[in-house]
């Protein structure tokens, strides 16, 4: 009887002893120094005046070591639950959407977009531009774009805004944006439009940049049955419970909305931004009720959201018991999607880019290690190696002095044995 009496408090405490030296692993790795470095850092580039606000996160094993925030809003310190415009990060999200769909079987990545949105049947390429009246003449693509090659950015299409100048004109007649919208707009009109411009580049030649996450985001809707706010509200927002993530923010929330700032083009001063600092884009997307639910650059989130998010992906697509992603979807994102196309010295997989050998030898990441970034001066990676789930905001553009990023990154490795 006794065995019986004693053995679950026997288990107990071997569980509780385990779980107290996996706690001691993860704390016994971190340097207090190192992380204390990433604090001067950021003062530095406050009182050099670079910045006016920076808020950064780190997790390791899903235990947050670093959680903090430095600077002013225009009337009030910034803060570790700001809600922030997180941009492109909104590309990663957008993706995992697409996967989660291919994970039921709702099409395979080598599809042609245009089984699903017909406007880009029969894609055609740029061949010649005229700059004095804006015609121009095509030629007829050699493939279809394929899902996989809107994932790689390898579709050829172009960015509004930020493309090259031919595109950007092409997109600008045809009223096409980035995704920080000014007046209201359809994902399906827009998306519509897009499909019967001409390419930059014949799909699969080369990795661009490119409004095709936004294409995905309507790939969403029309095999979900679900507009791109809901899925994401529905899909992944509640069940990771993240209670932060908005394409349009609620009144009651605005007051967290972190200010934006940026530069005077002659002084590099620092200066909260004022709507046309950037051609046709506007800091208000998130409360002026646009509708517009970009997948390549709309939400707004906290580090706290996000790195929800994150950990779901490093934990292979699943978080507290509840799986977002399959195994294999996560594995398929996070490796080399695009060959022997060149993407500097890493890889690009399904919405990440991806570190390779020679890539961790730069900054220290792991190889294998993945992320990106987002317009207004933030970054995100996940090292499933070392276990760690980093983020640092600045809600700024641009950013001309110093390499905050990279010396972020450098700085986390040295605190992280």
């Amino acid at each position: 009887m006794k065995k019986f009496i004693y053995a679950p408090l026997f288990f107990l405490l071997l569980t509780f002893n385990s779980s107290y030296a996996q706690l001691n692993e993860v704390e016994s790795s971190i340097s207090s120094k190192g992380l204390s470095k990433i604090d001067s850092l950021f003062k530095q580039y406050l009182d050099s005046g670079w910045i006016k606000g920076i808020t950064a996160n780190i997790a390791v094993d899903g235990k947050t070591v670093y959680n903090k925030a430095y600077g002013n809003q225009l009337n009030r310190p910034f803060k570790t639950d700001d809600i922030l415009r997180i941009a492109s990060q909104t590309k990663a999200i957008t993706c995992v959407a697409v996967m989660m769909l291919f994970d039921e079987g709702k099409f395979t990545l080598d599809d042609p977009i245009s089984k699903f949105i017909p406007a880009f049947k029969n894609p055609k390429v740029l061949d010649k531009y005229n700059k004095k009246n804006g015609s121009y003449t095509t030629v007829p693509a050699r493939r279809e774009i394929t899902i996989r090659d809107l994932l790689t950015h390898t579709s050829g299409l172009g960015y509004a805004q930020i493309g090259s100048p031919e595109m950007n004109a092409i997109y600008a007649k045809a009223g096409i944006e980035a995704g920080f919208v000014i007046h209201k707009k359809l994902l399906e009109t827009e998306i519509n439009k897009l499909g019967k411009l001409p390419l930059a580049l014949q799909p699969g030649e080369k990795w661009q940049y490119s409004l095709a996450i936004d294409v995905l985001g309507r790939l969403v809707e029309v095999t979900s049955g679900l507009s791109l706010d809901q899925f994401f509200r529905e899909r992944i927002f509640r069940p990771l419970e993240m209670k932060d993530t908005y394409f349009a923010l609620p009144k009651e929330k605005q007051d967290r909305l972190a200010t934006v700032y940026t530069e005077d083009e002659t002084t590099k001063t620092v200066k909260p931004w004022v709507d046309g600092a950037f051609p046709g884009a506007t800091v208000n997307y998130p409360i002026n009720n646009n509708g517009y639910f970009a997948g390549g650059a709309g939400l707004v989130s906290t580090s706290k959201d996000y790195g929800l998010f994150l950990q779901m992906l490093l934990n292979n697509g699943e978080l507290n018991g509840k799986r977002i992603l399959s195994k294999r979807s996560v594995d398929l994102m996070t490796t080399n999607q695009i060959g022997n196309i060149p993407f500097g010295d890493n890889y690009f997989g399904l919405g990440f880019e991806v570190i390779s050998d020679k890539g961790s030898k730069k900054l220290g990441q792991s190889a294998g290690s993945y992320g990106w970034g987002g317009f207004f001066g933030s970054n995100f990676w996940v090292d499933p190696k070392k276990k760690i789930v980093a983020q640092i905001y600045v809600q700024q553009w641009p950013l001309s002095h110093g390499k905050l990023s990279e010396q972020f990154k450098s700085l986390v490795y040295q605190a992280i044995r």
